[in-house]
C-alpha cells in the first residue's frame, strides 16, 4: 500500500465535499468548486471530517502495482483540491535584467524581456494575477488559484518566455530561488 495513500483528508469548516456517479469527486469551498474522476479500482471512504482511500482489491481492472500507485494519486489529487478551495496556492515571480517589464489589463499579462516584440499571454479565468512594478525592485507578477495542476502549467509556461541563465543570472525566477551560477570563459583560462 502506498504510505501516502493511507493517510487521511482533514475536511476544514466550509468545505463539501461529494462523490457521484462514476467515482467523480466534487469539492466546494469559499475559494471555488472542482472535480476530480477517481479510478473505480479505488474506494473513498467517509467518516464525520475525514476523506481516507482504500484499494479495492475485487476490481480486477487494473494490476495491483498501478492500483498502488493509484492510491497515492488520487489522495494527492484530492488533497490538493481540499486545500485549494480552502486556502488556495499562490505564487510569485521576478524578472530579472535591465529593461525586463510586465504590466496586466485584467487576465492578458504583456512582457517586455529583451525581444524585439512584446510576449502576450491571456491566462485562464480561474486564475488571478496581479502584477508590481516599483523603482529599483524587480518587477514581480503575483498568481491565485485553487486549482494547484493549472497555477503550475501556467508558471512554467511565463517562466518559459525567458528561463533564468547561469551566467547573469537573468530571466523569469520565482521569488527566493537560488540559481546555480557559473563563472565565465575568462575565469577558467588560467
Amino acid at each position: 500500500m502506498s504510505r501516502i495513500g493511507k493517510l487521511p483528508i482533514n475536511i476544514p469548516a466550509g468545505v463539501t465535499v461529494k462523490v457521484g456517479e462514476g467515482n467523480v469527486v466534487t469539492v466546494k469551498g469559499p475559494k471555488g468548486e472542482m472535480t476530480q474522476t477517481v479510478d473505480p479500482s479505488i474506494k473513498i471512504n467517509f467518516s464525520d471530517a475525514e476523506i481516507t482511500f482504500e484499494i479495492d482489491e475485487k476490481n480486477d481492472t487494473v494490476e495491483t502495482k498501478q492500483k498502488q500507485a493509484f492510491h497515492g494519486l488520487y489522495r494527492s489529487l484530492i488533497n490538493n483540491m481540499v486545500v485549494g478551495v480552502s486556502q488556495g496556492y499562490k505564487k510569485e515571480m521576478e524578472l530579472v535584467g535591465v529593461g525586463y517589464r510586465v504590466s496586466n489589463q485584467g487576465n492578458l499579462l504583456e512582457f517586455a524581456l529583451g525581444y524585439t516584440h512584446p510576449i502576450l499571454i491571456q491566462l485562464p479565468s480561474e486564475i488571478k494575477v496581479e502584477t508590481k512594478s516599483e523603482r529599483n525592485q524587480n518587477p514581480l507578477i503575483i498568481l491565485e488559484s485553487c486549482d494547484k495542476q493549472l497555477l503550475g502549467q501556467v508558471c512554467a509556461k511565463i517562466r518559459s518566455f525567458r528561463k533564468p541563465e547561469p551566467y547573469k543570472g537573468k530571466g523569469i525566477l520565482f521569488v527566493g530561488e537560488q540559481i546555480r551560477r557559473k563563472s565565465g570563459k575568462s575565469a577558467g583560462a588560467k
